[in-house]
Parts: structure tokens; sequence; C-alpha cells
């Protein structure tokens, strides 16, 4: 079975696209099969990170329909077992991606054969990265533990939210207008919370508080907080799931504190990972546990709930322990 991971952010500068990198080559070194799909369109880089040259047919190829599919795109790297499609090559226009387009990457993604498929997005909340994003119920958020971080997360997840909902009502139908009058309003600082929604739409047809409902416990999205420097960064991490489970009622699934790491702007520079260039890192340490969490927590059943910060808490003990003893 083929598990997809969609890797996004709210904002740039967080590490995303060395995560993907990084992770991918973690978990070939497990013994998985991995393919790494650059998805950020228009701005691709994931192969800077992983040493090769921006000089093949990638997706922007596909969407101009200069290639035929997304299998037809894959390059082996230096890692065994992990292979690569390449973004937009460079070829103008590849951002503005047509619906038609989007579903045939979509449809073409699950017909790739790997253990993981991680898709590094474009950061922010455009509809095509949030389209892609919403390939599999538990996609990754990269954060950092600043509150500008937080608050984009935050806002990438509602608008995620509120398109997967959207996206299961048909189009110019009822409850779609529902939908889109009720995102325009505000959520933070009311005393409107996101369950209202399946209320209003239930009243439309009492099936729909249901798919409301079923969507909202399906969708679990899991927070790595990158670039960490101490304990206390936990406090800002935390502030995620806080407004999260306040106004959108839905639970996060914290699977990583990477710490931050001197080797790995070097290694970028070097274009080659961090896990290559320096396998016994803090940084490669905490890549290689996060990858552990994946390979076992690949279903897209929700996780264990917690009342408070249990899991962040227990990552960010282990983390320091281990690197502090």
């Amino acid at each position: 079975m083929t598990t997809i991971i969609p890797i996004a952010s709210g904002k740039g500068g967080v590490g995303k696209t060395v995560c993907t990198a990084n992770l991918g080559v973690a978990l070939a070194r497990m013994g998985k099969t991995v393919i790494l799909v650059d998805l950020d369109l228009g701005g691709s880089n994931l192969h800077t990170c992983l040493g090769i040259r921006n000089n093949r047919s990638g997706v922007g190829n596909l969407i101009h329909k200069q290639e035929d599919s997304l299998d037809s795109l894959l390059v082996e790297t230096a890692e065994k077992r992990l292979f690569f499609i390449p973004g937009d090559s460079l070829l103008p226009g590849t951002a503005n991606l047509s619906y038609f387009r989007k579903e045939k990457i979509i449809k073409d993604l699950f017909g790739l054969v790997a253990d993981f498929v991680l898709i590094d997005l474009g950061a922010g909340s455009a509809y095509n990265t949030i389209d892609f994003f919403l390939c599999a119920n538990n996609g990754l958020v990269v954060v950092v533990p600043e509150t500008t971080s937080v608050l984009n997360a935050y806002s990438f997840i509602k608008s995620a939210i509120f398109r997967l909902i959207y996206r299961s009502f048909p189009n110019r139908s009822e409850e779609r207008r529902i939908i889109t009058e009720f995102s325009a309003g505000r959520l933070e600082g009311s005393d409107t919370k996101l369950g209202a929604l399946a209320d209003l739409l239930g009243q439309v047809n009492p099936d729909n508080a249901s798919i409301v409902t079923e969507r909202l416990q399906q969708f679990v999205p899991r927070v790595i907080l990158n670039m960490g420097k101490e304990t206390a960064d936990v406090t800002i991490g935390a502030k995620l799931r806080q407004i999260a489970r306040r106004n959108l009622e839905i639970e996060l699934q914290y699977v990583g504190f990477v710490p931050v790491d001197p080797s790995v702007p070097r290694a970028i520079l070097d274009r080659t990972p961090a896990i290559v260039g320096n396998p016994s890192s803090p940084f490669a340490g905490a890549m290689f546990a996060v990858a552990e969490r994946l390979v076992h927590s690949r279903t897209a059943s929700p996780p264990q709930l917690f009342d408070g910060n249990q899991d962040l808490d227990e990552i960010t003990r282990q983390f320091f322990k281990a690197n502090h003893a």
C-alpha cells in the first residue's frame, strides 16, 4: 500500500523543503521505497536539497502536455530506494494550473508505486496547494516556533478545512452557497465555532451534518515543529493546537521536534541532504524519529487524542534527553 504524505507550510522560510528531502532519505535508509514529488509550482527547489541539477523534464512538462504522466518523470537519486519527480523545470506559467491538469496530477499521484510518496507543496493557502494537501487526511504542516509561523499555519489549516467541506457538496448547490457565506465570517474571538456550519447545512438536508462531522473527524493534520532551540518553544508550538481546537474543533498531532542546526544551511550550499552530510547530528536524529513515527502511523484513522500537549511534550523531552545527556 502506498502512503501519500503532502507536506505544507503556512509561510515560506520554515524549512518545509529541507524536511521533505531529509525525511525521504531517512525513510529510504529505513528500507522503504520513497518517491519525492516537487509540487511547489512556480518555485520548485527540492532538487537543490537533493543535489540534483534542474535539467530534467518535470511536473511543468506534464502541465504543458510535453509528458504523459508523473510516472514518466521518475529520476533516480544517489540514495538507494529514493526516487524523485522534478518540479517546473523553469517553464513559465506553471503555477497557473488548470483544474483538469490538477485532477490529472492527483490521479497520477495515486498511481505511483512506492511505500511512501512525499509531496513538497508551495507555501501558503492557494487553492491548488490546498487541493494537493487534501490528497490525504493526515498531511504534514511544518512550523517554526514563531508567532507569525503559527498564525499562518492556522490560516492554512482553516482554509484547508473550508475547502474540504466545500468540495464535499455539488457545484452550484445551496450547501456551497452557505459554506461560502459562513467562511466570510470570523470565528476567532466570537462565539461562533465551525460546528455551527454543520447545523446550518443540516437545515438543507439532515444528512449534511453527519457529512461535515465525518470530514472533520477524518481530517487530522500532523505538525513538525522545526528549528526549535529550547523547551520553551513547546509553548509557542502548542498555540497552534489551542486555536485549532477552540475555533475549528479539530485535533492536531505533533510528530516531530526538529532542532535548529548549523549543518543544515551548509548542506544546502553543498547540495547534499543534511542527513547524508552529517548523519550523527541532532537534526538527523530528529528526522529519523519523525520517519519512524510516520512508518508506524501510515493509516488515515484519527490518532490518540490528547487533552493537553502530551505528544509535543514527550517528543521534545525525548529530543533533549538524547542530545543533552
